[in-house]
C-alpha cells in the first residue's frame, strides 16, 4: 500500500530535479524491496523551520542494527543483487545540495529514511 502525505504551499526548493529524483526513485524502490504484499509504504513532506522535510517510510523488514552505520557506505550491500552504491549516491546528492539524508529503523519494524534540504530563496 502506497500513501502520500503532502503539506500543500511548501515552498520552493533550489534543486537539481533528476538528481532528487533519482534519491526518491532509489529510496521508494528500497522500500517495496524491503516490503512484503501487506506491507506500507508512506511518501511524506513538510516543511520544518528553513528545511523540506520528506521521509519515505515502510513498514518492511527494517534494517538490522549491527548494519545501521554501514548503509551508506560505498558497496555495502545485504542483496545478492546490487552494487550497494544507491544509497551512497543517494547521499552524496543530499549532500550536494545542502542536506542530509537519515535513517530510522528497527528490524522487522520498517525503516524511514529521512530527508532534510534548505528552503531557500
Amino acid at each position: 500500500k502506497l500513501s502520500k502525505q503532502i503539506v500543500s504551499n511548501i515552498k520552493n526548493i533550489f534543486t537539481d530535479p533528476n538528481q532528487l529524483r533519482q534519491v526518491l526513485v532509489n529510496l521508494i524502490s528500497n522500500a517495496l524491496q524491503a516490503s512484503k504484499p501487506n506491507d506500507s509504504i508512506i511518501i511524506a513532506a513538510e516543511e520544518e523551520e528553513d528545511y523540506l522535510v520528506i521521509k519515505i517510510k515502510d513498514t518492511g523488514s527494517g534494517i538490522p542494527k549491527e548494519n545501521l552505520d554501514k548503509i551508506f557506505d560505498p558497496f555495502f550491500t545485504t542483496k545478492e543483487e546490487g552494487t550497494g552504491l544507491g544509497l551512497s549516491i543517494a547521499n552524496r546528492i543530499v549532500q550536494e545540495h545542502g542536506g542530509r539524508l537519515d535513517i530510522q529503523s528497527k528490524e522487522d519494524n520498517g525503516s524511514t529514511f529521512i530527508i532534510t534540504l534548505p528552503i531557500k530563496g
